[in-house]
């Protein structure tokens, strides 16, 4: 599936001047009222973290975007840098490489996506930018971000991953993109077949890059690299440092600048419950969740595609709308269930560890680990569904006998603390109130 931005820039400048005076005046008026114009969405009321709220007070305006990537800005309702954004934008617009440690759902892409935008020049036909995920749903999120982003100017975005036509993205390509964002093997084929000509592309972001570093990745970032530019920016954000990127970053990035915005590895807004049960009472405890619950929208984590599929069964046999998705599944269904998720046409979705790496679904205010994970990573990844930007969401974990140790060992890896479920649990901690969506400013 490929998406492709074409969009061209709107012009915000009076065109008729009948003499220099007028147009002077129209370019003055046109200064002052360019905001006025913008169709920005309605405010986001509801309650926000110290994840997203925690910032400098900067604007947007203060980094010198350009005057058509700030309306993309504002017009995806975006109103002012979140810390990670402060911390990162201006460093990665100076063009020295950067080192970015920070949660999921703090505002990572935006974060990358605005100053690989800027540096962008729409005049030259050739490929400037890569962004490399380890997911096609991540891929296919974070390309329609970046084409929202560059709505007004001419930049050319395109997405390319596996499981999808290879002759179509040849074809997209020759048409002279000059974002690409992609899966590492994808884009690899690509070079290999000379179609993607790199000798330009002067930014390569690396997103969930300790995922990019993991065996399932082997080598394909040195592949990557080896075809760029010695002359290149590399922005390398990941919310956990293992030893991988740590070799990666000695090896590839010069004199990055470090920014460590992970005091705690955890969202402060999502708060962590456990429930002993047996394995076959599982199924009888998520229904009294389900029926307990002020649900939004809920992602159920289980550890292999088997266990989705049946779960899935038994939850629409309760009679809850429920769709599931897994690494197995056709790219066209994947792709079809995951837009369909995020457009809110169900609430409840059962999926394995796919589903657990950058995907942002802000409706979704309850994270269920039906299979408790084994890594503490994993268990980040997944909680990390929820709470997103800011939010509150609550995150509750089925666990058997079997997982005790596993629940403890994390807990103290994570240094968070994981409390046993309530009878009831407050609605304030998961569910935006109303005064929260609805008031508006008088």
């Amino acid at each position: 599936m490929m998406t492709e931005n074409r969009i061209s820039s709107s012009n915000y400048v009076g065109n008729s001047m009948t003499s220099q005076n007028k147009g002077d005046v129209d370019k003055s008026i046109d200064d002052i009222g360019w905001k006025a114009k913008l169709k920005i969405p309605p405010k986001d009321r509801r309650i926000k973290t110290s994840d997203v709220t925690d910032t400098r007070g900067n604007e947007f305006e203060e980094f010198c975007l350009k005057r058509e990537l700030l309306m993309g800005i504002f017009e995806k309702g975006w109103e002012k840098p979140s810390p990670i954004q402060e911390a990162s934008i201006p460093i990665a617009l100076s063009g020295k490489d950067v080192l970015a440690r920070a949660k999921n759902g703090t505002g990572k892409t935006g974060a990358y996506c605005i100053p690989v935008l800027e540096q962008v020049d729409p005049k030259k036909d050739a490929i400037q930018a890569l962004v490399v995920v380890p997911t096609r749903e991540l891929a296919l999120q974070t390309s329609q971000i970046c084409i929202e982003l560059a709505k007004h100017t001419d930049i050319r975005v395109m997405v390319t991953t596996g499981g999808t036509n290879l002759r179509d993205d040849i074809m997209r390509i020759y048409q002279n993109v000059q974002v690409i964002i992609a899966t590492p093997g994808r884009m690899i084929d690509l070079m290999d077949k000379q179609v993607a000509k790199m000798d330009q592309c002067r930014m390569l972001v690396l997103d969930e890059a300790d995922k990019l570093l993991s065996q399932d990745f082997k080598g394909m970032l040195d592949m990557v690299i080896s075809r760029l530019p010695k002359e290149r920016q590399i922005l390398l954000f990941s919310a956990t440092f293992p030893l991988s990127v740590k070799q990666f970053m000695e090896k590839h990035l010069r004199e990055p600048y470090e920014i460590n915005l992970m005091e705690e590895l955890t969202l402060k807004g999502v708060t962590q419950y456990y429930a002993f049960v047996q394995e076959r009472q599982k199924v009888h405890c998520l229904n009294t969740l389900f029926s307990k619950l002020q649900i939004n929208q809920s992602i159920i984590f289980c550890n292999s595609t088997q266990r989705v599929e049946l779960l899935a069964k038994k939850i629409t046999e309760l009679g809850y709308c429920c769709y599931y998705i897994h690494a197995r599944m056709a790219q066209a269904h994947r792709n079809r269930v995951f837009h369909d998720f995020r457009a809110g046409l169900c609430r409840n979705l059962v999926c394995s560890d796919l589903f657990t790496r950058g995907i942002d679904v802000q409706a979704v205010n309850v994270v269920i680990n039906f299979d408790f994970p084994r890594m503490a990573e994993t268990y980040l990844h997944r909680i990390g569904r929820s709470g997103r930007f800011g939010h509150l969401g609550i995150a509750i974990n089925l666990i058997t006998y079997e997982d005790r140790f596993a629940l403890h060992r994390i807990e103290q890896e994570l240094g968070t603390e994981i409390k046993p479920i309530p009878k009831v649990i407050d609605p304030a901690l998961y569910v935006s109130r109303p005064d929260d969506d609805d008031s508006a400013d008088k």
